[in-house]
C-alpha cells in the first residue's frame, strides 16, 4: 500500500467503518499497515467530528459508526433539533407535520 497521509487515512477508516459498520482495530491497523497504537489515535480523532463508538472486548471488540449515520447526509446539530421540537409544540395540522418530517429525515437520533 502507498503511504498516505494521517488525515487520508483517517477519511478512509471512516468509509471503512460507514460501509461495514463495525471494524476491529487490529484489522485496521494491519489493512494500513500502522500499529494499533495509531489506529486508536485516528479514532480519537475522528471521534471529535464523528459519531464514533469504540466497543470493548477481548474479541469482539473495536469500533463502530452510530447508527444511521453515513457520510455525506446532512444532519441536524443538536440544537436545531431541539429548536425545532420546541417550535412543533405550537404547531398544528401540515405545518406540523413537515416539522416532524424535518425531525425523522435529518435527526441523527
Amino acid at each position: 500500500m502507498k503511504r498516505i497521509t494521517p488525515s487520508e487515512r483517517r477519511k478512509e477508516i471512516l468509509n471503512i467503518l460507514c460501509k461495514k459498520r463495525f471494524e476491529k482495530i487490529e484489522n485496521l491497523a494491519n489493512e494500513f499497515g500502522v500499529s494499533v497504537r495509531t489506529i486508536k489515535y485516528d479514532i480519537e480523532e475522528l471521534t471529535l467530528a464523528y459519531p464514533l463508538e469504540t466497543v470493548r472486548g477481548r474479541y469482539g471488540g473495536g469500533v463502530k459508526v452510530t447508527d444511521g449515520y453515513y457520510i455525506g447526509r446532512n444532519y441536524l446539530k443538536p440544537c436545531q433539533q431541539e429548536l425545532l421540537k420546541k417550535l412543533a409544540e405550537n404547531l398544528t395540522g401540515s405545518d406540523l407535520a413537515v416539522v416532524n418530517s424535518i425531525l425523522s429525515d435529518f435527526a441523527l437520533t
